[in-house]
């Protein structure tokens, strides 16, 4: 089983997604399915809903960049102890994301579609993916497109 949190500490995220637990806890019920680590441990993480100021104090703080981003996530393991972790039940981090970010970005498009993005990119990091080399990027973005299109 696969649990998310959720902690909301902006508004305007109530006004595109009514019920965000609701709606995370439905797509995370899918992507269980397809995602081995998933399959073998309970799984807990958290989601934090938050505005484009707190992202870059967070940016600031914790990656030494002094600007906003849409997303941001603090995972507890790396992908090597992740995988050593005995333990059933298991906490494997944090993803911030930013309101008014997602809000831009789907000003041509579909607000749920550019939450999904991001909030699966997250995911992923918090499971010991990375983009720092080209063929870590490609085998990132192929695991986030197939996640994607298996939770429309």
């Amino acid at each position: 089983m696969t649990i998310v949190n959720v902690a909301v500490n902006q508004k305007s995220w109530k006004k595109k997604i009514k019920n965000p637990k609701k709606y995370l806890s439905s797509k995370i019920n899918k992507i269980s399915k397809i995602i081995k680590f998933f399959k073998k441990k309970d799984i807990a993480f958290t989601i934090f809903l938050t505005n484009s100021l707190t992202m870059k104090k967070l940016n600031k703080k914790f990656r030494k960049h002094n600007k906003s981003t849409d997303v941001l996530s603090f995972p507890f393991y790396s992908l090597k102890n992740l995988k050593l972790i005995k333990n059933k039940k298991i906490y494997i981090g944090d993803i911030a994301i930013s309101y008014e970010i997602i809000n831009s970005r789907s000003k041509n498009g579909n607000f749920f579609v550019e939450f999904d993005k991001v909030w699966v990119h997250g995911l992923l990091h918090l499971l010991g993916y990375n983009h720092t080399k080209d063929k870590d990027y490609l085998k990132m973005y192929r695991f986030e497109k197939k996640i994607l299109n298996f939770i429309k």
